[in-house]
């Protein structure tokens, strides 16, 4: 009896892993492609997942901040999406490559023109921006998620020192020490030419293997929690079957 009970914790124990590494795959997150640099340019991916069985994701408008603001965001374009950069004046003024300027994005939305991100996919929205802050060592960003039935998910909550993640935690890109260059590795400037052609590249919903490198930190750890817990629960079924075997021979 002793033993089939230490089997059913076990169990136990191993789905409620599974459980919890779950929410790891559902959020809206942002990652560079290659790196960011501080100074520099870099290519940057919002990934959204659709978390809901009966609607499609229609629309994701991404907030830039406003503490560090960016005056060159372009984004890649998507077959079956429109995007619209909203611009906002600067309170003071930035310097780029010499020049002075007034203004930097505040807002870059996504629409879909066709079905959007059905259930069990997710979808890639890609963005070359920079230049990025030289005095911060990340950069939080606002996403509004919009569903097909009308739900608005607002991924606005920022992540406190020592508290426990959000129900709703904001995407947040992390930044590299700055390179040489000032362009990052393997990230596309604002004056490369050579964008046009890498931008006819969509990242559709049929990559929705989950085989994403770009968030392989949190991905591979919910995977390597979600395997423990297999293991754990495999574990103690396969011990309480055996302790049960040789209370029988007894």
């Amino acid at each position: 009896m002793k033993a089939s009970r230490l089997a059913a914790a076990a169990a136990v124990a191993g789905s409620a892993v599974l459980v919890l590494s779950g929410p790891a795959f559902a959020h809206v997150s942002v990652s560079p492609e290659g790196t960011a640099a501080k100074g520099g340019y870099a290519t940057v991916d919002f990934k959204v997942p659709n978390e809901r069985d009966n609607a499609s994701t229609t629309k994701l408008e991404v907030a830039f901040p406003t503490d560090h603001p960016l005056a060159s965001v372009m984004p890649e374009p998507i077959p079956g999406w429109t995007a619209q950069v909203t611009k906002a004046k600067l309170a003071k003024p930035l310097t780029v490559h010499g020049q002075q300027i007034s203004e930097a994005v505040s807002k870059v939305t996504w629409t879909a023109s066709g079905k959007g991100i059905e259930p069990g996919y997710f979808q890639k929205f890609p963005l070359s921006v920079g230049p990025l802050p030289e005095d911060a060592d990340e950069l939080v960003f606002k996403a509004i998620q919009t569903y097909s039935n009308k739900e608005v998910v607002r991924w606005i909550e920022v992540q406190q020192d020592g508290q426990e993640e959000p129900e709703n935690p904001a995407p947040v890109l992390q930044l590299s020490a700055a390179s040489d260059d000032h362009h990052g590795g393997g990230a596309k400037g604002a004056s490369d030419d050579s964008d046009a052609d890498d931008s006819k590249t969509a990242h559709t919903g049929a990559e929705a293997s989950g085989t994403d490198s770009d968030d392989g930190g949190t991905d591979t750890t919910a995977r390597v929690l979600g395997v423990a817990g297999i293991v754990v629960g495999a574990a103690g079924v396969a011990y309480g079957v055996f302790a049960g075997r040789r209370r029988s021979d007894a």
